[in-house]
């Protein structure tokens, strides 16, 4: 009886190890009892602020790739994305706006039209001053979409008075959220009925800025040589048109695949500039693109292990 007992017990153990093989350990992110952003502190106290983090940050700490990418390219773009809205007086908290936007992407489209860093709309980059045509479309100019995101952000703020709204009108819209804030008598979007997507939108960015304050936290591991850097540029000033963009980039001692990476503005291969108008132009330093030259710089130390 002993010895069957015994064999038994050896095929469970065997069972149990072959089952541990085939389903790996999840683990489920940690909710802490509140959070900090830009400056206030938000209680998750209340049943359905805890759940909707909770369905956020798992989502997005088992989202490997994407968030993983997200880090990396942050390295690049943080450095001149953040002096913009300081400069601004935005806190740097709305960075993660843009990380949930795009993921960072400079090349990033939607389906609906929504472009850049950013995701602007055409009629929205517009009326907030960037230029949008088949030629230039500054929502893909980093510095100037930062600009034009700030300008936005802000017009919002002085509407609602707290950034947990302004982040929901950023994606429903500020006529919507002024609309359901007077409706259900509320002066923060936290509270408000709104669509699946908006309503998530708050949790998203909390969620974001969580894994990218401390991403090893939540099972992300990086060196410091895996993060994405800036390559060196000259910025050539250009006031004229320009009647063939590729062969503008081998005057330059340039490739036209290096200046439309560096400069994802540009949208043809030509630029009429009837107006005279003055562009920026960055153009990579000989040799700068190779990571072998490049200064290993770290944003956040927080990214990556010692």
């Amino acid at each position: 009886m002993n010895r069957l007992r015994n064999i038994l017990t050896a095929m469970a153990v065997v069972a149990a190890m072959a089952a541990a093989a085939q389903f790996p350990n999840v683990v489920n992110p940690e909710i802490p009892a509140k959070v900090t952003f830009a400056g206030n502190t938000v209680s998750l106290d209340r049943d359905d602020m805890y759940e909707r983090l909770d369905r956020e940050l798992t989502s997005m700490a088992y989202t490997h790739g994407n968030t993983l990418l997200t880090i990396k390219r942050a390295n690049r773009y943080f450095p001149v994305m953040a002096p913009i809205l300081k400069r601004n007086g935005v806190p740097l908290d709305m960075l993660y706006l843009a990380c949930i936007e795009s993921t960072l992407n400079p090349r990033a489209l939607s389906p609906a039209g929504a472009a850049g860093f950013w995701q602007l709309m055409p009629a929205t980059a517009k009326e907030f001053g960037l230029e949008v045509n088949n030629f230039v479309d500054e929502r893909y100019n980093l510095k100037k979409a930062t600009e034009a995101a700030c300008r936005y952000l802000k017009r919002a703020y002085s509407r609602y008075g707290n950034w947990e709204s302004v982040a929901a009108s950023y994606n429903g819209g500020m006529a919507r959220i002024s609309r359901e804030l007077q409706a259900q008598g509320q002066n923060t979007a936290y509270n408000l009925y709104l669509t699946d997507e908006t309503s998530r939108y708050m949790f998203r960015l909390l969620a974001m800025k969580l894994i990218m304050t401390r991403p090893a936290d939540y099972g992300f591991s990086l060196k410091a040589n895996q993060l994405y850097r800036a390559a060196e540029c000259t910025p050539v000033k250009v006031s004229g048109p320009v009647d063939d963009w590729q062969q503008w980039a081998i005057d330059h001692g340039t490739t036209y695949m290096a200046l439309r990476d560096h400069n994802p503005w540009i949208r043809a291969k030509s630029l009429p500039n009837k107006t005279g108008k003055t562009y920026t132009v960055m153009v990579p330093k000989p040799g700068a693109q190779m990571r072998s030259r490049q200064k290993p710089t770290v944003y956040d130390r927080n990214w990556v292990k010692d």
